[in-house]
């Protein structure tokens, strides 16, 4: 009886070389894929940072411009004078018992008193000894004053507001020769009207503000009328 070879033909053991080799491509094939994947989403991780990071920083140095724009144009809105304001410069500040001659009416800074006059948001029906508002200019109030040539509306209108305005205080004021004044230390407005807008614009300005050679001095304790 012949006998039966039992090993591999050749024919087989090259299918079987084939079959491994196959795999071993295929395996190759899903590994470089992965990495090209890999790489692909990092390429797209690193454009969505540099685009954040753009849009950061554009947004930050769009913003400082806007700051810096608008600081410089509140610093020239300070800079620049009311429309039709007076002005007054070298005003001294000497404390003094006696009467003092001012040379504008009413008087926006000089020698004054040493007892200021109460100025948050006091609204006074007579006169004020004048030497006793400036010391409350000094402080960095605003005086408003009033003749009989002004509208009851507009005087009850001003009131109103001082009373809800710290460091302003309201008189009445015979002898000016507007209808309604606004003083700060070393400035003057006049106007006919509690409408006109350089009231508000005024009061914006000069309440505590850069004139004020005593800042955030009392605008309480002093005289009260």
């Amino acid at each position: 009886m012949a006998s039966v070879n039992s090993r591999s033909t050749p024919s087989g053991k090259k299918k079987g070389q084939n079959t491994n080799k196959s795999k071993a491509e295929a395996r190759r094939a899903r590994i470089e894929e992965q990495r090209r994947a890999e790489r692909a989403r990092e390429r797209r991780n690193r454009a969505i940072t540099i685009a954040v990071s753009t849009a950061i920083l554009v947004g930050l140095v769009a913003g400082s411009w806007y700051l810096i724009g608008a600081a410089d144009e509140k610093e020239r809105q300070q800079a620049a004078p009311v429309s039709g304001e007076k002005t007054w410069s070298k005003l001294s500040q000497t404390h003094v018992d006696t009467k003092v001659e001012y040379p504008m009416t009413p008087p926006v800074g000089g020698n004054h008193s040493s007892v200021w006059q109460n100025c948050n948001g006091d609204v006074y029906t007579q006169p004020l000894q004048n030497e006793n508002a400036v010391h409350a200019l000094e402080h960095g109030a605003v005086w408003i004053t009033y003749n009989d040539e002004a509208a009851d509306a507009d005087v009850k209108a001003l009131a109103d507001k001082v009373a809800r305005t710290p460091y302003t205080l309201m008189s009445p004021y015979a002898d000016q020769s507007s209808p309604i004044t606004l003083s700060a230390w070393g400035h003057q407005l006049n106007v006919a009207k509690h409408s006109d807008p350089r009231v508000a614009e005024f009061l914006d300005k000069y309440v505590q503000g850069a004139q004020t050679p005593e800042p955030g001095a009392a605008c309480t304790g002093g005289k009260s009328s």
